[in-house]
């Protein structure tokens, strides 16, 4: 176990590496290869978060100043995924969770209930957030492994049925998102999705980066665009003139640069989805392969960026004037594009149609957050978290996830019966999608 969690210690960026690397040679890539390729990603991942803590260091002071400027006050803290994710990882329950995942995903391959192969084993953590809930809520061990066990069936359905968009949308072949804090919102994305499409006048609104910078030429260009952002940012937060400048400026290097480092991290990832295919061929002819991914590969993207942008200060006005809420954002501003960055592909980039439904989702999601900030306090004190000076805790990744409301709210009203229930559901889902639908196609 010691072992287990050194190794979940040394974070995504030195863990990924390791993991591609063993992966390309199970997959038949050449050592050289498997090793360039390994090292590519996480380089690839060192400099994609070194633009979101550029992001981090100017939303976060500049959404500070606007708290203060407007006088919000509220009593939880948004402490942000990192801490979330040390939380999940720092009990006995949840440094489990990476080896019950990696079966579990051998198990559903071996009888080809998934086609996703996930790498992505760090962010297991997110499965980890609501079993260290429910533990902290019931007290039973048992059920927090069950939870989790529940919830990783879940990510992998989830893959799933977002492989095809994220290819049709992000380019991206062979690869798939089975990210606990993005893919759920891909399931909200579609009924908003469908009364757009109702909507008289509004369905025709064409609202796409290409669209924006061809109606508004170079207003419309993304990197210009995080420029204006940020100064209507900087504005709001009560910034001297020189600090405006710079915060749009910084703004605008995240919206060039992120999709620069993201074209890094899919060049580390181009040899293993081309293993992937060539073994799959070899060995499961007439059966597909996506390779579980970060949904960071998806977060560069102009439409996910401009929308991210102009929803963190909307997040911050809703957290004040949404009656009952108790969080105050903060540490995840920064990380709403993990947020909202599976709903783009499903409103083929309308930037419109994603902030109206993010704002909605973020909504619903400062009530979860509120909801299980006692119990996200009580798992920190548990693993033996540093809090600061702060009696109340919650994050919006995952504390704002609708995922994490249904896979604690289940336990606490249902226990076993709940949770087991759900998760023959998405048992259910997985025969659907990988054994009665493809046979239904064929049939056809």
């Amino acid at each position: 176990m010691g072992v287990l969690q050194w190794f979940v210690d040394l974070g995504a960026s030195v863990m990924l590496p390791i993991i591609i690397f063993i992966f390309a040679l199970v997959l038949g890539a050449k050592p050289g290869k498997a090793f360039r390729s390994g090292i590519t990603v996480g380089i690839g991942f060192i400099g994609l978060n070194l633009v979101i803590d550029l992001l981090t260091n100017s939303l976060g002071p500049a959404s500070q100043s606007m708290v203060e400027n407007f006088g919000f006050q509220l009593n939880t803290i948004d402490v942000g995924w990192p801490a979330a994710a040390a939380i999940s990882y720092g009990t006995a329950l949840g440094s489990l969770t990476i080896p019950i995942g990696i079966v579990v995903n051998i198990i559903l391959l071996t009888f080809g209930l998934t086609r996703t192969l996930n790498v992505d084993i760090w962010n297991y953590w997110h499965c980890a957030f609501t079993g260290s809930l429910v533990y902290a809520l019931t007290g039973e061990f048992a059920l927090g492994l069950f939870t989790i066990t529940v919830h990783l069936l879940f990510i992998f359905f989830l893959g799933d049925i977002i492989a095809r968009h994220v290819e049709k949308f992000y380019g991206y072949k062979n690869i798939t998102f089975p990210h606990g804090g993005s893919a759920p919102s891909f399931l909200v994305a579609l009924p908003f999705n469908w009364l757009f499409d109702r909507i008289p006048g509004f369905n025709k609104l064409k609202a796409n980066p290409a669209s924006i910078q061809k109606r508004m030429g170079i207003f419309g260009d993304s990197t210009v665009m995080g420029v204006i952002i940020g100064i209507v940012i900087g504005i709001l937060a009560g910034y001297h003139v020189s600090e405006v400048m710079q915060l749009s400026i910084q703004t605008g290097a995240v919206m060039l640069l992120m999709p620069k480092m993201v074209a890094l991290l899919m060049e580390g990832l181009s040899p293993v989805s081309e293993a992937a295919g060539d073994f799959v061929k070899k060995r499961f002819s007439g059966r597909g392969l996506y390779i579980g991914m970060d949904s960071a590969l998806s977060v560069g993207h102009p439409a996910v960026l401009s929308a991210s942008l102009i929803i963190v200060p909307i997040t911050l006005f809703l957290a004040v004037f949404l009656p009952g809420n108790t969080v105050l954002p903060f540490g995840d501003l920064a990380t709403i594009p993990f947020l909202i960055c599976l709903m783009v592909p499903v409103f083929r980039g309308n930037i419109v149609r994603t902030v109206i439904a993010g704002s909605f989702y973020i909504a619903i999601g400062l009530y979860i957050a509120s909801w299980a900030a006692p119990l996200i306090t009580d798992a920190a004190i548990a693993a033996n978290f540093d809090m600061g000076s702060n009696s109340s805790i919650s994050a919006l990744v995952d504390g704002a996830v609708w995922t994490t409301f249904i896979f604690v709210w289940l336990p606490k009203v249902i226990s076993w019966f709940g949770i087991g229930l759900f998760g023959l559901l998405i048992l259910f889902g997985l025969v659907y999608v990988n054994k009665i639908k493809p046979k239904k196609e064929v049939e056809m």
